[in-house]
C-alpha cells in the first residue's frame, strides 16, 4: 500500500482548564504528523509537550476534539481501543503477576480466538525474538528489570500488530540497563521491520534510537526530522535548546552576510552565526552554539575566564565567565590538550557555520 502506515490530520485533543492549568489548556494542537512503514519515530518533548496525549489517542484511550487518524487508510480516531490491534508496551510493564511469562504473552492472542496449539508456537517465536528462550514457566517476580520489558515487547509483538507503541518503556531501569535495552530495540526494530512509535523525554534516548524524531513543546509539533539533522539544524531556538546541550547569548545583528550573522554580545564583542530565520541588522537575536563546537585555542574572539573544570570520563567539562557576565560551556575530549586550571584566560571562537542565530523572542517559546 502506498503512502504512510499512520497519519495524523490535525488532531487536537483538550482537557479542562482546571486539569492542566490555565497556561496550558490545549495538550495537542491540530497535529499532523505522518510516520512510515517500518519506521521507528520518536515523540520528543518535556512533561505536557502533548506526546503522551498523542500515543494515547492513536491507541484509544483517549478521543480526539477533531483531527482524523489513519491507520493504513482507515480513520481510527473514535474506534475503540481493543478493535484496533495495537500493541502497547508501557514504563510499568503491566504484566500479570498470577500468569507466567507464556501465558502473559499468549493473552492477546487468547482474546482474539487464536487455536491454542497456533498460540503456543507463536508465544515460542515471541520469546525467542527477545531473547527469552526457555523463560515461558516463570513469573514476572521471578525476572529482572530488563526481563520483565522483554516479555512486555513479546507480548505487544506476538499478534503482529501494524505498528508497536512504546510509552517511555525504559524509564524506570538503571543507566547501564535502559542502555542495553536501548540496542535490543532498535535490533528488533531492524532485524523484523517493525513500525514503532516511541514516546521519551530523554533526548540521548531519542537520538540514539531513532530514524526520525518529532519534538513537540505546549501541544505543538516544532520539527520532525532525522536525529543528525535535529541536532545540526534545529526548526526554532527551543529544538536547539532541547534536543542536545546549547549555550545561550543575549546578542544583537550588526550586520549580515548571505547566511551570515554578525552579532555583538550584550557583554561586547561580535561573534559570526548562521542565520535560523531571517534577522536584520540592529535585530535583537539569541545566539546558540554547542559546547562541543567552542574553540578555546583561538588567536582571535572572546577573552574568557575559566572558572569550572569538570572532568566526566571521555571529556572535560569547561565553565568560562565572558566580561559581561555570561557563561560558556566548552567540552574538550580527554588527552587532546593540557587542560587549563580555574583563573585561567583563553580566547573563545567557533566557526559561523557552528552556532545559530534565533529570534530573541524564541527564547520565550
Amino acid at each position: 500500500m502506498d503512502g504512510p502506515l499512520l497519519r495524523f490530520e490535525r488532531v487536537s485533543k483538550s482537557y479542562p482548564a482546571a486539569a492542566r492549568g490555565a497556561a496550558h489548556p490545549a495538550a495537542l494542537a491540530a497535529l499532523d504528523l505522518d510516520v512510515a512503514r517500518g519506521e521507528l519515530l520518536t515523540l520528543l518533548g518535556p512533561s505536557g509537550s502533548g506526546k503522551t496525549t498523542t500515543l494515547m489517542l492513536l491507541a484509544g484511550f483517549e478521543t480526539p476534539d477533531s483531527g482524523r487518524i489513519l491507520l493504513e487508510g482507515r480513520d481510527i480516531a473514535r474506534l475503540p481501543a481493543h478493535k484496533r490491534g495495537i500493541g502497547v508496551v508501557f514504563q510499568s510493564y503491566a504484566l500479570f503477576p498470577h500468569m507466567t511469562v507464556a501465558e502473559n504473552v499468549a493473552f492477546p492472542l487468547e482474546a482474539r480466538g487464536v487455536p491454542k496449539p497456533e498460540r503456543a508456537a507463536r508465544v515460542a517465536r515471541a520469546l525467542e525474538m527477545v531473547r527469552l528462550p526457555g523463560y515461558g514457566d516463570r513469573r514476572p517476580a521471578q525476572l529482572s528489570g530488563g526481563q520483565q520489558q522483554r516479555v512486555a515487547l513479546a507480548r505487544a509483538m506476538v499478534f503482529e500488530p501494524p505498528i508497536v507503541l512504546l510509552d517511555e518503556p525504559l524509564g524506570a531501569l538503571d543507566k547501564a540497563l535502559r542502555e542495553e535495552m536501548q540496542h535490543e530495540i532498535r535490533t528488533l526494530h531492524q532485524r523484523l521491520g517493525l513500525t514503532m512509535l516511541y514516546v521519551t523525554h530523554d533526548q540521548q534516548e531519542a537520538l540514539t534510537l531513532s530514524d526520525r524524531i518529532a519534538v513537540l513543546a505546549g501541544g505543538e509539533l516544532r520539527q520532525v526530522a532525522p536525529p543528525r539533522t535535529l541536532y545540526d539544524e534545529p526548526a526554532d531556538a527551543f529544538v536547539a535548546g532541547f534536543v542536545g546541550e546549547n549555550n545561550r547569548l543575549a546578542a544583537r545583528v550588526s550586520s549580515v552576510e548571505g547566511e551570515t550573522a554578525h552579532c555583538v554580545l550584550d557583554g561586547g564583542g561580535e561573534m559570526p552565526a548562521r542565520l535560523a530565520e531571517p534577522l536584520r541588522p540592529g535585530a535583537p537575536c539569541l545566539l546558540m552554539v554547542r559546547p562541543e563546537r567552542v574553540r578555546l585555542d583561538a588567536a582571535a574572539g572572546l577573552p574568557a575566564q575559566l572558572t569550572e573544570a569538570l572532568f566526566q570520563g571521555d571529556h572535560v567539562r569547561l565553565r568560562l565567565a565572558l566580561p559581561g557576565g555570561a557563561e560558556v560551556i566548552a567540552k574538550r575530549p580527554v588527552g587532546e590538550a593540557a587542560m587549563p586550571g580555574p583563573g585561567a584566560t583563553a580566547m573563545l571562537n567557533w566557526e559561523a557555520g557552528d552556532a545559530w542565530a534565533f529570534r530573541a523572542e524564541d527564547a520565550a517559546r
